[in-house]
C-alpha cells in the first residue's frame, strides 16, 4: 500500500466490432496495487492489506466498503469514467463470468502488490504483477474457449490495460531493513533492478496482445502521511521522493525504448509527480486545507496503518489530500486523473452504451 500516483495503463482502442455474434466493447484490464484494487484483497482471507471495514468506500455508491483503499474512486475509476469505459470487476469476485469479462474487462490489482515478487511479503497474501499477468493469461484462455482464438485476439488487442504499481517496491520493500533488497542494492542499482523487471513484464504483456500502454509514474511518496509521521521533523522524506523521481526517469525511458522497438507498440508514461507535489506544497490553490495528515485517523495514535470503524473522520473529506496514512482521497485522485488525461490527450471512446456513472458523494462527517 502507498501513495503512488500511479504506474501502467495499456491502451488499444477497439470500436464495437461484432465478432462471432459478440458486439465487442472497449474494456479495461487493470493491473496494480492498493491504488487500483477494487476488491481482490477482500477475497484473500489471509491478506493483511485490507480495505474491508468502514470507513473505506464511504463516498462511493452505497457508502459501504468495496475493497477500494479510498473514501471514493481510484484514479483508474475516474479516467475510465471520463473515457466512457465500463468499470472492470475484481478478478476474485465469485460472480465473474466470461460474459462479464467481455462487457467490462477485469481488475487484477491487489493491495500490497509490487513489480517484484518479494515486495509486500509481510502482508502474507497479495498478488504481485507477475502473478496478475499469470491470472490474465488464464482469462485469455477462458475467452478463447468462448469466442474463438481470432475473435479473442482482436478483443484483447482492443482493450485498455491499466497497471499502477511501484511505490510498494520502495515503501514496503527496499526502504525497510527487514527485506533482503534493502541491503543487496544501493539506490541506483535497485531502481535499475526494478525498471528492468518492469521492462520484462511489459514485453510479456505485449506478447499477450497489448499494443498501447501507459505506465503511471510515482508521486512524491516521501510526503504521504506515513512517511511524514515516521520522521522526526514531520517533513517529507527527501530520499523517498528522490527515489520516485529516479524511478520515473528510468521507467519513462523503458517505455520509450519499448514503444520504438516492439511491433505496433505505442507506449506512454503518465507522470503526475509535479502536480501532486504542487498540491501538497500549495494545497489551498487546489481547494484543500490539509495536505500532511489523513482524513481518517485513530485519534492521536499514529500511524494507524488503516482506517477502522473506531477511527474519526475529518469534518470535510473534500478538503484533505490524503484519506489514510497511505492513500489519496477521492478529491486528490480526481486532480491526478485530470492531469494524466490532459498530458496524454485521452479522448472518449465511442461506444453505444453509456459510461459507468460516477459515484454519489455521501455527506461529510463531523469530527
Amino acid at each position: 500500500m502507498k501513495f503512488i500516483v500511479a504506474i501502467t495503463i495499456l491502451v488499444v482502442t477497439f470500436f464495437g466490432i461484432a465478432i462471432d455474434g459478440y458486439n465487442c466493447k472497449v474494456v479495461q484490464f487493470i493491473f496494480g496495487d492498493s491504488l487500483s484494487d477494487v476488491g481482490n484483497n477482500m477475497h484473500l482471507s489471509r491478506s493483511l492489506a485490507q480495505a474491508n471495514l468502514p470507513w473505506y468506500g464511504i463516498d462511493f455508491g452505497n457508502g459501504l466498503p468495496n475493497g477500494r483503499f479510498c473514501n471514493g474512486r481510484t484514479v483508474s475509476d475516474i479516467i475510465g469514467d471520463r473515457l466512457g469505459l465500463p468499470r472492470p470487476p475484481a478478478f476474485l469476485d465469485p460472480s465473474l463470468t466470461e460474459d462479464i469479462i467481455l462487457e467490462n474487462g477485469v481488475n487484477f490489482a491487489s493491495g500490497g502488490g509490487g513489480i517484484l515478487n518479494e515486495t509486500g511479503g509481510y502482508f502474507i497474501q497479495r498478488l504481485s504483477l507477475y502473478k496478475q499477468i499469470e491470472l490474465f493469461q488464464g482469462v485469455q484462455e477462458m475467452i478463447r474457449s468462448k469466442i474463438g482464438k481470432e475473435a479473442a485476439d482482436k478483443f484483447f488487442q482492443g482493450a485498455r490495460y491499466v497497471a499502477a504499481l511501484g511505490s510498494n517496491d520502495f515503501i514496503n520493500n527496499y526502504l525497510m531493513p527487514v527485506y533482503r533488497d534493502s541491503w543487496s542494492y544501493n539506490d541506483q542499482t535497485f531502481v535499475d533492478y526494478l525498471t528492468e523487471t518492469l521492462r520484462s513484464q511489459l514485453k510479456l504483456l505485449h506478447k499477450l496482445g497489448a499494443r498501447k500502454l501507459m505506465v503511471f509514474g510515482l508521486g512524491p511518496m516521501g510526503c504521504i502521511p506515513l512517511q511524514r509521521v515516521l520522521s522526526t521533523s514531520g517533513e517529507c522524506q527527501d530520499r523517498a521522493n528522490k527515489l520516485a523521481l529516479s524511478f520515473n526517469k528510468a521507467a519513462s525511458k523503458v517505455l520509450n525504448d519499448l514503444s520504438n522497438s516492439l511491433p505496433n507498440a505505442s507506449f506512454q508514461f503518465g507522470d503526475a509527480y509535479d502536480v501532486v507535489n504542487d498540491v501538497i506544497s500549495n494545497p489551498s490553490n487546489y481547494g484543500f486545507s490539509n495536505a500532511d495528515s489523513p482524513c481518517c485517523s485513530f485519534g492521536r495514535i499514529r500511524p494507524a496503518l488503516t482506517c477502522v470503524p473506531a477511527s474519526s473522520l475529518c469534518t470535510d473529506r473534500s478538503k484533505y489530500v490524503f484519506w489514510d496514512e497511505y492513500h489519496p482521497s477521492d478529491s486528490a485522485n480526481e486532480i491526478i486523473a485530470n492531469e494524466i488525461i490532459k498530458k496524454l490527450g485521452f479522448e472518449r471512446v465511442d461506444q453505444t452504451d453509456a459510461p459507468s456513472p460516477s459515484p454519489a458523494i455521501a455527506p461529510s462527517f463531523e469530527d
